[in-house]
């Protein structure tokens, strides 16, 4: 019986070890995600989603695969706008390889310290393709 306990006890620590590596690989993809539109690196930025992701901008404009995005954050580069978001949860389904994350968001502009307008933000994350990738988000704009 011991012998059961104890390979019961192991199984279940390494699924919360391994769910834990999954959520810091996602929070290490968000950040690399807000520093590539820090730096109006689109092309890197587009690389941490899938190509048929779906964004909902904060204003309600439906943006639908990384090309689309691409264009979007261009026209955005013109007015020096970047948005860094922050997770406040992130769950994971290791069997669907499906993650859920939310948090907040603010927007700066590149010779400003202080956010000019800031919200929430939802996102589904894939690991379908073997790597977390951005499948779609949803921002609101809240002030």
């Amino acid at each position: 019986m011991k012998s059961i306990l104890w390979t019961l006890l192991i199984f279940v620590s390494n699924q919360v070890q391994s769910q834990q590596q999954d959520v810091d690989q996602i929070k290490a993809c968000r950040e690399a995600s807000n520093e590539a539109i820090r730096a109006f690196d689109n092309t890197l930025n587009a690389t941490l989603s899938t190509p048929d992701a779906f964004i909902t901008t904060g204003a309600g404009t439906l943006i639908a695969g990384n090309e689309e995005l691409k264009a979007y954050l261009q026209v955005q580069q013109d007015s020096k706008m970047y948005w860094i978001r922050t997770p406040s949860e992130i769950i994971v389904n290791a069997n669907t390889w499906l993650a859920w994350e939310i948090g907040t968001w603010e927007g700066y502009t590149s010779d400003a310290n202080t956010s000019i307008t800031s919200g929430k933000y939802a996102a589904q994350w894939t690991k379908a393709s073997g790597i977390w990738l951005i499948h779609s988000q949803l921002f609101v704009t809240l002030e």
